[in-house]
Protein backbone atom coordinates (compact mmCIF):
# COMPACT_ATOMS: atom_id res chain seq x y z
CA UNK A 1 0.00 0.00 0.00
CA UNK A 2 2.69 2.48 1.13
CA UNK A 3 4.59 1.21 -1.58
CA UNK A 4 2.12 2.20 -4.41
CA UNK A 5 1.64 5.37 -2.88
CA UNK A 6 5.36 6.12 -2.70
CA UNK A 7 5.83 5.06 -6.33
CA UNK A 8 2.95 7.59 -7.85
CA UNK A 9 4.68 9.96 -6.41
CA UNK A 10 8.02 9.29 -7.46
CA UNK A 11 7.28 10.70 -11.04
CA UNK A 12 7.26 14.21 -11.57
CA UNK A 13 3.66 14.76 -13.61
CA UNK A 14 2.03 12.73 -10.86
CA UNK A 15 3.37 15.42 -8.49
CA UNK A 16 1.88 18.28 -10.52
CA UNK A 17 -1.46 16.85 -10.28
CA UNK A 18 -1.15 15.95 -6.77
CA UNK A 19 0.03 19.35 -6.18
CA UNK A 20 -3.25 21.11 -8.41
CA UNK A 21 -5.67 18.97 -6.62
CA UNK A 22 -4.73 20.51 -3.26
CA UNK A 23 -6.41 23.53 -4.49
CA UNK A 24 -9.80 21.40 -4.97
CA UNK A 25 -11.38 19.10 -7.22
CA UNK A 26 -10.46 19.79 -10.92
CA UNK A 27 -11.88 17.69 -14.11
CA UNK A 28 -8.91 15.74 -15.90
CA UNK A 29 -9.22 17.53 -19.31
CA UNK A 30 -7.98 20.37 -17.17
CA UNK A 31 -5.20 18.94 -15.99
CA UNK A 32 -4.36 17.08 -18.57
CA UNK A 33 -4.20 20.66 -20.46
CA UNK A 34 -1.66 22.03 -17.91
CA UNK A 35 0.84 19.10 -19.85
CA UNK A 36 2.27 18.72 -23.21
CA UNK A 37 1.46 14.92 -23.06
CA UNK A 38 -1.88 13.48 -24.84
CA UNK A 39 -5.15 12.71 -22.84
CA UNK A 40 -4.57 8.87 -23.23
CA UNK A 41 -0.86 9.09 -21.80
CA UNK A 42 -2.33 11.81 -19.03
CA UNK A 43 -4.86 9.11 -18.29
CA UNK A 44 -1.98 6.21 -17.75
CA UNK A 45 -0.50 9.01 -15.16
CA UNK A 46 -4.32 9.45 -13.45
CA UNK A 47 -5.16 5.80 -13.49
CA UNK A 48 -1.22 5.16 -11.34
CA UNK A 49 -2.83 7.95 -8.74
CA UNK A 50 -6.44 6.35 -8.72
CA UNK A 51 -4.73 2.98 -8.18
CA UNK A 52 -2.53 4.07 -4.95
CA UNK A 53 -5.22 5.33 -3.83
CA UNK A 54 -4.51 9.11 -3.59
CA UNK A 55 -7.09 10.53 -5.90
CA UNK A 56 -10.60 9.22 -6.94
CA UNK A 57 -12.05 10.18 -10.01
CA UNK A 58 -15.89 10.72 -10.50
CA UNK A 59 -17.59 11.00 -13.87
CA UNK A 60 -20.79 13.68 -14.14
CA UNK A 61 -22.47 13.66 -18.06
CA UNK A 62 -18.98 13.65 -20.25
CA UNK A 63 -16.70 15.05 -17.18
CA UNK A 64 -14.47 12.81 -15.69
CA UNK A 65 -13.15 14.86 -12.14
CA UNK A 66 -10.33 14.26 -9.99
CA UNK A 67 -10.18 15.22 -6.04
CA UNK A 68 -7.47 13.91 -3.72
CA UNK A 69 -8.59 11.09 -0.96
CA UNK A 70 -6.77 13.18 1.74
CA UNK A 71 -7.08 10.34 4.23
CA UNK A 72 -4.36 8.39 2.09
CA UNK A 73 -1.82 11.13 3.10
CA UNK A 74 -1.81 10.21 6.64
CA UNK A 75 -0.45 6.59 6.08
CA UNK A 76 2.60 8.69 4.49
CA UNK A 77 2.66 10.94 7.48
CA UNK A 78 2.90 7.74 10.17
CA UNK A 79 5.69 6.54 8.21
CA UNK A 80 7.27 9.84 8.11
CA UNK A 81 7.00 10.41 11.92
CA UNK A 82 8.07 6.82 12.81
CA UNK A 83 11.12 7.21 10.22
CA UNK A 84 11.89 10.81 12.32
CA UNK A 85 11.46 9.36 15.80
CA UNK A 86 14.26 6.37 14.59
CA UNK A 87 16.58 8.75 13.71
CA UNK A 88 16.08 11.41 16.35
CA UNK A 89 17.06 8.16 18.88
CA UNK A 90 19.86 7.06 17.39
CA UNK A 91 21.28 10.82 16.77
CA UNK A 92 20.59 11.19 20.65
CA UNK A 93 22.23 8.24 21.53
CA UNK A 94 25.06 9.53 19.19
CA UNK A 95 25.28 13.03 20.72
CA UNK A 96 25.95 11.04 24.35
CA UNK A 97 28.59 8.97 23.15
CA UNK A 98 30.07 11.87 21.99
CA UNK A 99 29.65 13.84 25.37
CA UNK A 100 30.56 10.80 27.24
CA UNK A 101 34.00 10.19 24.87
CA UNK A 102 34.78 14.17 25.39
CA UNK A 103 34.51 13.70 29.30
CA UNK A 104 37.22 10.63 29.02
CA UNK A 105 39.05 12.91 26.88
CA UNK A 106 39.31 15.40 29.68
Amino acid sequence: MLDDIFAALSDPTRRAVVHRLGSGEVSVSALAADTSMSLPSFLKHVRVLEDSGLVRTSKTGRVRMCALRRDRFALIEDWLLAQRRIWEERTDRLEELVIDLGKENS
